[in-house]
Formats: structure tokens, sequence, C-alpha cells
């Protein structure tokens, strides 16, 4: 009886499975990093990895300098971000989105192929996104791998695995839109911060960036909290999923906005 049970329950995770597999956007399943969660999830793996032997090889290591990578980097990132958010809008508009209630265009149209492209291409940011956290370890900046910033790199990868591999378009486009926007001033501070001390006086203004971030994470919960409510044809999954995940960042972003700024503020006084 046990073994037929075993059985089952294994007949029923490959049945699962398949289901995963085959139930996708058909434009998209065979495009990078997209048909399987496999590939992604040893990304991963690879990321935890790197993050839990990262530090020990480094421990007794001066730490590298990375400026001239870090300024490239950071500035190409600046040129993928505002190039994706350009994208995100030209196929939204062009297609005629709402703002409120908008499902996905399946169709091998120009725009809707348009529209899944710049999705795939927000999704694969997010695997680069992954190097942040090598140059942390790599500088010994030890102190920048918090729970926070682990579990928002290691999380979007999957939730726009997700997307890609479902949802390339539709309601989706907002989420990719705003966080476009706010990685094209992110990044563009990472960029000057790396060029040196010289540019430390025109970087005042990373409060308000971090308050850009939070300004987002409550936008898409109420976007999609919205849509939940609404008779709309977009997946309910999806937007729950988002939703839950809109809230646990707000969560960690407001103790990190509080640690950050108005715990040392309130110590000063």
């Amino acid at each position: 009886m046990t073994g037929n049970k075993a059985v089952t329950m294994w007949q029923k995770i490959q049945l699962f499975y398949q289901s995963v597999l085959e139930n996708g956007d058909k434009r998209t399943e065979k495009w990078l990093l997209v048909y399987s969660p496999v590939p992604i999830s040893c990304v991963f793996l690879c990321y935890l990895i790197i993050i839990w032997v990262g530090p020990k090889l480094m421990a007794n290591r001066q730490p590298v300098n990375l400026r001239p990578v870090l300024i490239v980097y950071n500035f190409a990132m600046v040129c993928l971000s505002a190039y994706m958010f350009y994208e995100f809008t030209a196929s939204s508009w062009l297609s005629g989105y709402s703002l409120l209630c908008q499902p996905v265009d399946y169709s091998e149209s120009p725009l809707a192929m348009r529209m899944a492209r710049v999705c795939w291409w927000f999704y694969f940011s997010k695997v680069i996104e992954l190097s942040d956290t090598m140059f942390f370890i790599l500088r010994k900046k030890n102190n920048q791998l918090t729970f926070l910033h682990v579990y928002h790199h290691a999380t979007m990868i999957f939730n726009w695995w997700a997307g890609v591999k479902y949802v390339a378009g539709g309601q989706s486009f907002l989420i990719g839109l705003i966080n476009s926007f706010v990685h094209v001033v992110m990044y563009l501070y990472y960029g000057l911060a790396a060029v040196g001390p010289s540019m430390t006086k025109y970087l005042w203004w990373k409060r308000c960036l971090t308050s850009l971030q939070l300004l987002q994470f409550f936008t898409v919960a109420i976007h999609t909290t919205y849509n939940l409510l609404a008779d709309c044809d977009f997946p309910d999954s999806m937007n729950t999923v988002v939703l839950a995940y809109c809230l646990s960042l707000i969560v960690l972003f407001a103790n990190f906005y509080y640690r950050s700024y108005l715990s040392k503020k309130n110590k000063e006084t």
C-alpha cells in the first residue's frame, strides 16, 4: 500500500511538472531560461552557494578594486533600464493598454511580441542584477548582504520567470515599466558613487531613492488589489502572488528606511 501511494505521489509530481512546462505561453517557451524552471533554479542555487562561500574565500584577502568595472556595469544598467522603460511605455501606449485592466495578448502580432520581448529582457535583467551581490562580496562589503538584498534579488528571478512563462504582457507591463524607471535612477546613483569621492556632494538624494522604491511597491500593490477585485481577464493567482510579494517588500523597505534615516535622526537629536 505504501509503495502504491509513493508511486501515485510521484506520478502526481510528474503530471504537475509536465503541466508547468506545457501550459505556458507558447510564444516564449523557446526563449532562454523560460521553458523549464530548472535552469533558473540552478542559477538560484549557484547564487546561494556564492553568498555562502564567497565571504569565506575573501576573509583573508584584500578587497578587490572594482571601480572601473562598477562604473561600466552601473551605467550599462542605466542604459538597459532606460531601454526597457521606453519599450514598456511604447508597447503599452501603441497597443492602447488600460491602466486598470489589461489581459495578456497571446497573439503573435508585432505589438504583442514587442511586449513579450521586453518582458523577457526585464526578466533577464534580474539575472544580470545578481552581479550586485558578487560585487559586494569581492569588495568585502558584507554588511550590504542583508536579508532584504538577498531576498529581493533571489525572488525576482522566479517571479519574472513565471511572468514570462505565463503572462508576458497584460497587467505585468506596469510592474516592469515602473521598476525600469526606478532602476534608471538607482543605477545612476550607484554609477556616480563608483566614480569616487568627487561625486559625494552630488549624491545627497539617496533617501529620495529609497522613498521612490517604496512608492513603486505601494503603487503596484494598489494596482494589483484593484485588479483582484475587478472583473478582469488576468490570472488571480498571479495577482495574489504579486500583491503578497509587494507587501513583503513594503515591510522590508520601510524597516530599512526607518533604520537608515529616521532612527539615526532620532539618535542625533
